[in-house]
This record gives C-alpha cells, structure tokens and sequence, in this order.
C-alpha cells in the first residue's frame, strides 16, 4: 500500500522544485483601474472646473480614468472624512485645498485631523487674493488706502465669502500689520459680497484673484495689492503686500492632493510624479489661467510640509484675533 501511494505522488513530487522555482504572479501595476476624485465642492465653480480640468489630463498621463465624486456640504467636512475613511489603496483621492487643509483646522473643531487622516500626493498650484476697493473711494495705492483707514477708523467695513474663510483672514491679518480697524461683514460666498461691495455697502475685500478679475477689468472695484511673493502675470504692475513693506502675505488659494493616511510610498510615487507631468503640459497650463492659477508641482514630503505650516499661520492668526468658530 504503501508503495503505491508513493508511486502515485511520485510525479507530484519531481514536479515541487519546479513549482517552487515559479515567481509568485506580480500583482497589477498601479493603477489597475479608475481613481475615484473627490471635489469638495457641487459642481460648477472654479475649484471644480480645476478639478475635471486636472484629472483629464493627469488621467492621460497615467493612462487610467479618474471619475470625479463632487461631495459638498459641511465646508468640505464631508469630502474629507469620505476620503479619511476610504481604502489607502490610491484608488481614491480628493482635492484638497486652503479651506479643508488650512483655515478650517485653524478656525474650527473638525471631524477630521487634517495632517494626521491623510496623506500629501502633491501640489496643483495656486491663486494669489488681491486687495480690491469700491471704485469710488477716495483711494488709489496701497499707501493711500492705510492712510485712509487710519483717518477712519471703524467707519470703514469688509466683506468676505464667510467667518473664517480665507478672505475674511487675509484681510484680518491686514488689519493687525497695519494696526488699524474695519467691521467685519460675513457673507454667504463671495459673490453677495462682491455685489455689496460694487453697490458701497462695503468698501474693501480680500477675494481671490480669479473672482476678482471680471469685475476689476470693468472698472467696478479697484485693485491695490495682491498676496503671495512675485507680481501676477495678469497685473504685472500691482504689487505684492510683501514688496511693499508687508511681511506673511505669501498665502494664497491653493489647491492639492490627498488621500487617506497610509497610502503606499511607491503608489504616492507613481501619482506624484504623473502629476507633475500634467501640470508641466502647456494646454493645461493655460486651462488653468482661466482661474489665475500658477501650477506648482513639488514633491509629496514638501507638499505635507507646506500643509502643516499653513495650518498653523492661520492657527496664530485665528488666536491673536480671537477667531474660533464653531464645527
């Protein structure tokens, strides 16, 4: 009995080495299938259209399909914890930007940690916010304007897109360089803002560059200065606040890429430096500059870094100002 049993597993057995010597299947290459791009914000609307315009043409680079998942509500809070609590596979990725990974951390208690629930893949790029008044006050420079807030203080006030957007802590920041006071007028986005401010309920703003450009080129409002460290292409004679004396107003709009905590180096890798090849593109390039957005490709370990210290100049701007909102 014996010997026939091992006559029988006899070809089993000359075959083991063989079967050993076999590589293990490789798994599929990243990635294997379409990516799930969170937008947290409804369709239409300048982050969206970054968004879509992004994906087609980081998509043909990587040579998968990114099917985009707007997911507005709570300020972002629900795209966030949507991708925090996604598979850190690669296979769902969101763009985040200054409002979900930078001014709501610091003005907010989130059900999310911004730094700790996801992982940096890399920077798209970003818009700079322009100091912009009504076009009939008595102003035209930045040093004319301070000159006049000084000569009237708390008659002055400023709208912004809403309690602790970047508009309204820009535009608080201003006010502590410059030592001087303006009501603060939230509104629900920036366009009733901008709407106020055309009409003189308001006389200043903080918008971002893009919402800015139409109704600066009619002449509704007046543009005196913009953040970040270099001129804007599109207004190459405004100055920056910095150049004229104002330090920290090197923020800007951004816009990025997260996914979930725990994403493999090797996938953060492969779509780091795919991104970096679509925003190097001329076509997309110029896509883009419909929003006035500069692409700023970097590596995913110095997008973190650019997070985090974000996230915390808005945290000291939100307590030298006393500014803490509820979730």
């Amino acid at each position: 009995m014996k010997r026939r049993t091992l006559l029988r597993a006899a070809p089993a057995l000359s075959a083991l080495p063989a079967l050993l010597a076999r590589p293990a299947r490789a798994q599929a290459a990243f990635p294997a299938k379409p990516i799930r791009y969170i937008v947290p914000v409804a369709p239409g609307g300048g982050s969206d259209f970054i968004g879509r315009t992004v994906t087609e043409r980081w998509g043909q680079v990587l040579k998968q399909t990114f099917v985009v998942d707007n997911q507005s509500g709570g300020g972002g809070t629900i795209a966030c914890q949507a991708t925090a609590r996604a598979a850190p596979d690669g296979y769902t990725l969101m763009q985040g930007y200054v409002a979900t990974h930078g001014t709501s951390p610091a003005t907010r208690r989130l059900p999310y940690d911004a730094v700790k629930d996801f992982t940096p893949v890399g920077m798209i790029g970003g818009t700079p916010n322009v100091l912009v008044v009504n076009a009939s006050l008595p102003v035209a420079t930045l040093k004319e304007f301070v000159a006049y807030l000084r000569q009237n203080v708390g008659r002055l006030s400023y709208g912004s897109a809403g309690p602790g957007s970047l508009t309204h802590l820009t535009m608080e920041l201003f006010k502590q360089q410059v030592n001087s006071f303006m009501v603060h007028i939230p509104y629900r986005g920036i366009a009733p803002a901008f709407t106020d401010l055309i009409g003189g309920q308001t006389q200043a703003m903080f918008p971002g560059l893009a919402a800015a450009v139409p109704h600066i080129r009619s002449g509704r409002v007046r543009p005196l200065a913009v953040t970040g460290l270099a001129r804007h292409p599109l207004f190459k004679d405004l100055p920056t606040l910095d150049e004229s004396g104002y330090k920290g107003f090197d923020a800007q709009q951004w816009y990025g890429v997260v996914g979930p905590a725990g994403l493999p180096a090797a996938v953060v890798k492969t779509l780091n430096d795919t991104l970096g090849t679509a925003l190097a593109l001329p076509e997309l390039r110029d896509k883009l500059a419909i929003e006035a957005l500069e692409p700023n490709p970097m590596p995913a370990e110095k997008f973190g870094e650019f997070m985090r210290a974000d996230i915390e100049r808005w945290t000291q701007l939100a307590r030298a100002r006393n500014i803490q909102l509820d979730s």
